[in-house]
């Protein structure tokens, strides 16, 4: 078993995907028992599916306040989104043939829903209408510029906005939006995602001026792959998908019955039941979490309004931590959030919502998103304030710490950040420490990591003269209260022939140009070698180990055995691991999870105790972990990103039984 079962998540990842409603799970097995058969069928088995189909359909129209508009059963929002679009365009293309004035842009909002514009880019291209996108901006709390919609309105064909941001949770100024088309561009069509309302805002859409709707199930504990659109009366249509005629001819294809009955019970839930919570509950539970937040994180920055804001949604930064570092504590701990969207949690990039509101970029690349759903309970929140603030406890402790392996005071710290790499070489019991090419982002965190231990700096260096180093080195001396300018070249001191970090010695190597090596001298011989690139081979050959400053196929250090350099990182598969553990009982499971999370949640794995080596730690300790070549080393991490990293350094390094966990620790039952 891994070191949190999943009864133990604490799932607060709602805007994503919610969990199955119990009463949608029962629906949507009745609609595949007794219940199965084809609602397009006249005998008793298909009226008994149609049953379904038409109660659950009457539900949402009560529910949405659908009126006399259509309400469609889709797979979800992208396929809601497609058809209105289609439907949209093809009624301005008709416009236009017929003579028709009707605008010649796509308005949709900057912090829109990537489906959309992706949408609005590909039928425009695929219809020929020619029209162009623009995006509409939004202020710093993420709403609508309504002064710019009201200039750009009568040039507009379609607008496309969005009830609440999947990101923030900011609510859109809906009323707003309907005045300035109302009064400035009444002939426009206008599509407003209601996937994030459904459950936390009050729905009367047939009273509204919208006039396409799309829904998403999976948003609000129905199944994926089931959905709604909304269309008003009288808004044209056309069909994405033309077959069998179902759905009135509207949406062919046999209906996810299944799916429907599921969504049917969580309608019902809404509509009748008491296991959602009300706007103000939610809205407590909210601010207890946002308290609990503050509490943890000083100097935490919340990326939206909570006035303005969905009650179950908070969007915060910390200054000095990365989303990445906050994602991977939460989640030792059992709590599991997001960076953001999650269909674009796979790429490393800022949040293009938070940018188009202007915030900062460590703001937008830094933010992470906590949610929960309308069947939240007292408990449950309790519990999440609880891990929360012992996660910002844990962060507060001390990260500079002893040797993991042998316990000695002295050690090397790697800190990195958006592909630099920076090393800060430290000595507990002498009370000193040196930063070498210290990434900018990171100025502060390396600041409060070596205050926490009341380390003297004696030095901040580098290994290149170029503007970001400068800046670096200046930011965490002006961090560190020391004068930001370079008191030598690179930031050496004076003229001084080495650096006393305890028991060991810095020295500067030769330079080349505007390059500069330095090298640390241990104790037992072999010294590490620092550059700004690992071509600086000549400048390290004294070292058994070479450190550099930039990312290099996902390794920050390498030794200098070139022949070792061309291995590859070997995986072990989950289903695998028992066995790989049983056959070799010497084998050493090794946890590259910084401390922080090891401390949230320790890794216990089919019997075995991991070892808390941290990524952060491995350069220091690789000569010790290449001392037993033949001992097979498991290396696990929380998705197996950071355990391949360190089971590719070994590989690298000559150790041909380094092992990395595929899947990490998720995966590992």
């Amino acid at each position: 078993m891994s070191h949190l079962s999943h009864a133990d998540e604490l799932y607060l990842d709602a805007n994503a995907t919610s969990p199955v409603l119990p009463a949608a799970i029962a629906a949507a097995l009745d609609a595949m028992g007794g219940r199965f058969g084809n609602p397009s069928s006249s005998h008793a088995a298909g009226l008994r599916a149609k049953q379904i189909l038409d109660d659950t359909r009457a539900r949402a129209r009560r529910v949405l306040g659908a009126g006399p508009g259509r309400v469609l059963f889709t797979s979800g929002a992208t396929e809601g989104i497609q058809t209105a679009v289609l439907s949209a365009l093809c009624a301005i293309r008709e416009r236009r043939a017929a003579g028709d004035t009707c605008g010649d842009l796509l308005l949709y909002g900057a912090t829109e829903h990537k489906a959309v514009s992706e949408s609005l880019a590909h039928w425009n291209r695929l219809l020929g209408t020619g029209l162009t996108l623009q995006a509409l901006p939004v202020d710093a709390d993420g709403r609508h510029r309504l002064d710019i919609l009201r200039e750009l309105a009568p040039r507009a064909a379609l607008v496309c906005t969005m009830a609440a941001n999947n990101e923030t949770g900011v609510i859109s100024d809906l009323d707003g939006i309907a005045r300035t088309l109302r009064e400035h561009g009444p002939r426009a069509y206008w599509m407003v995602d209601c996937v994030q309302a459904l459950g936390k805002l009050p729905l009367d859409l047939a009273v509204t001026r919208i006039d396409y709707a799309p829904f998403s199930g999976h948003k609000l504990y129905a199944p994926k792959g089931i959905g709604m659109l909304y269309v008003r009366d009288g808004a044209p249509y056309t069909p994405l998908m033309i077959g069998g005629g179902q759905e009135a001819g509207q949406r062919s294809g046999t209906e996810n019955m299944a799916g429907i009955a599921a969504l049917g019970a969580v309608l019902a839930e809404l509509e009748q039941g008491t296991a959602f919570r009300s706007h103000a509950g939610m809205a407590a539970m909210r601010d207890r979490l946002a308290a609990a937040l503050t509490d943890a994180f000083p100097g935490i920055v919340f990326n939206a309004p909570l006035a303005q804001a969905l009650p179950t949604t908070l969007n915060f930064a910390v200054p000095g931590l990365a989303s990445k570092d906050l994602l991977d504590l939460f989640d030792a701990a059992g709590l599991r959030v997001s960076a953001g969207s999650a269909c674009s949690a796979a790429k490393a990039a800022p949040s293009y919502v938070l940018a188009a509101m202007g915030l900062p970029l460590w703001r937008s690349s830094g933010a992470v998103r906590l949610s929960f759903g309308p069947t939240a309970d007292d408990d449950f929140i309790d519990e999440a304030c609880a891990r929360i603030r012992r996660c910002g406890q844990l962060l507060r402790a001390p990260l500079l710490g002893p040797s993991p392996l042998s316990g000695a005071a002295h050690g090397l710290l790697q800190v990195s950040a958006e592909g630099r790499h920076g090393w800060i070489a430290f000595d507990l019991d002498a009370g000193v420490g040196v930063a070498i090419d210290p990434p900018l982002a990171l100025a502060p965190r390396i600041a409060a990591l070596v205050g926490a231990r009341g380390l003297h700096v004696a030095a901040v260096l580098g290994t290149g003269s170029d503007p970001e180093g400068a800046a670096a080195r200046a930011a965490l001396r002006a961090a560190l209260g020391q004068a930001p300018a370079d008191p030598g070249p690179l930031g050496w001191p004076g003229d001084a022939a080495a650096i006393a970090i305890g028991g060991r010695v810095l020295a500067r190597l030769a330079s080349s140009g505007t390059r500069m090596a330095y090298l640390l001298e241990a104790a037992d011989g072999d010294g590490i070698a620092f550059t700004g690139d690992a071509d600086d081979v000549q400048l390290a050959r004294p070292a058994a180990l070479l450190c550099h400053g930039v990312d290099l196929d996902g390794q920050a250090f390498r030794t200098l055995d070139v022949a070792a350099t061309e291995a590859s990182a070997a995986q072990l598969a989950p289903a695998h691991l028992a066995a790989f553990l049983q056959a070799h009982a010497d084998a050493l499971l090794v946890d590259v999870r910084e401390q922080p999370e090891a401390e949230a949640g320790a890794c216990h794995l089919h019997g075995r105790s991991a070892l808390n080596l941290p990524l952060s730690r491995l350069a220091e300790h690789l000569a010790q972990l290449l001392a037993t070549p033949e001992r097979p080393l498991v290396f696990v991490c929380r998705s197996g990103n950071r355990s391949a990293r360190a089971a590719l350094a070994l590989r690298r390094a000559g150790h041909a039984q380094a092992w990395t966990l595929a899947g990490g620790i998720a995966l590992a039952h």
